[in-house]
């Protein structure tokens, strides 16, 4: 028997950054974000002869343990035995045997939430082997658990949410680790729309997510007012957009885009670097009427909207940059799991 999964990565319209703590506890947060047709992978196969093996296929790495309860935490390949401690611990299942192969479509530190969507993949594959009782909110908490808690590595709530219910979702984050997902029902033409209108860049820089997002979590630890404000607006800017795009106002989406991408950048230093600032406003003058990083910021992947058929311009001053556009489509389901 062979088990695997796949869940779809995600872009963040407006309000990123509002998911992480303290900010969620105290002030509570808001994302508008949507999957897109690029995924991260993981492949269960059971063995018999007491061996776990680990295999990172897109990064090619590899370790090997003999089978059992708990597996070392060390920096090599954490976020699948992350996944393995806390599933055995919290279900009693006794050691096993089985190696996993992981794949992700985009690399770390892109910004479409890469290994928070690894993580959710890698989840769902256990839950469907060892046929766990769990529902989407569940799978999204364990594997934020698994991620957050067992593994300590900063970030916030949406990308498991996001990998685990899939589409366009409007979601709201509370203190003890509430979160509710709304899931939109948009019409296909404005969804079509809408993707043929955006155009996805990668920068070619891939950027350490958490050293922002710890500087975002210092600054409400602080009651640093700016940063405070700024995350107010980011909060915000997630209602407006999530109303534009149902009210089918996409006219308005660039400067929606634009404004909250000026606010993103008052959250934290590091957001926006002068590489960004010169690929944003190149972006802009060919025609582009907004645009945002996807994200923490620093690097990755950045998205701009671009109406009217501008996108093929824009397209071509983007490429002058160095680096690569990615075809997007969004996907209406999350993660899947089957076995074979």
């Amino acid at each position: 028997m062979i088990i695997r999964s796949k869940a779809p990565l995600r872009i963040g319209f407006a309000g990123g950054g509002t998911d992480v703590s303290p900010y969620s506890d105290i002030y509570g947060g808001a994302i508008l974000n949507a999957t897109i047709n690029m995924y991260a992978y993981a492949t269960i196969i059971p063995r018999n002869d007491n061996k776990i093996i680990i295999r990172a296929a897109d990064k090619k790495e590899k370790v090997e343990y003999e089978s059992a309860e708990e597996l070392p935490v060390n920096g090599e390949l954490d976020l699948a035995k992350a996944v393995y401690n806390r599933i055995v611990k919290r279900f009693g299942t006794g050691k096993l045997a089985f190696e996993i192969v992981t794949y992700v479509d985009a690399p770390p530190g892109s910004g479409l939430g890469s290994s928070s969507t690894l993580v959710t993949a890698i989840t769902g594959a256990f839950v469907e082997w060892l046929n766990l009782p769990l529902g989407e909110y569940d799978i999204a908490n364990l594997a934020y658990i698994a991620e957050r808690v067992d593994l300590q590595y900063a970030g916030g709530k949406q990308d498991q949410y996001a990998a685990t219910f899939g589409g366009f979702n409007f979601m709201e984050f509370y203190d003890n680790d509430k979160v509710i997902v709304n899931p939109l029902r948009i019409r296909n033409n404005i969804l079509n729309e809408l993707a043929f209108n955006l155009v996805l860049y990668y920068t070619g820089t891939s950027r350490l997510s958490s050293k922002i997002i710890e500087k975002q979590q210092s600054s409400i630890k602080n009651k640093k007012q700016t940063s405070i404000e700024a995350m107010h607006q980011t909060k915000e800017m997630a209602v407006v957009m999530k109303e534009a795009i149902l009210k089918g106002e996409l006219d308005r989406i660039g400067s929606i885009m634009m404004e909250a991408w000026n606010y993103k950048k008052r959250m934290a230093s590091g957001i926006s670097n002068k590489q960004l600032d010169t690929i944003y406003d190149a972006a802009i003058k060919a025609g582009a009427t907004g645009g945002k990083i996807s994200g923490a910021g620093g690097g990755g992947f950045m998205f701009f909207y671009c109406p009217d058929n501008t996108r093929y311009n824009v397209i071509s001053e983007l490429k002058k940059s160095g680096g690569v556009i990615q075809p997007i489509q969004f996907t209406k389901s999350g993660l899947n799991s089957w076995s074979i």
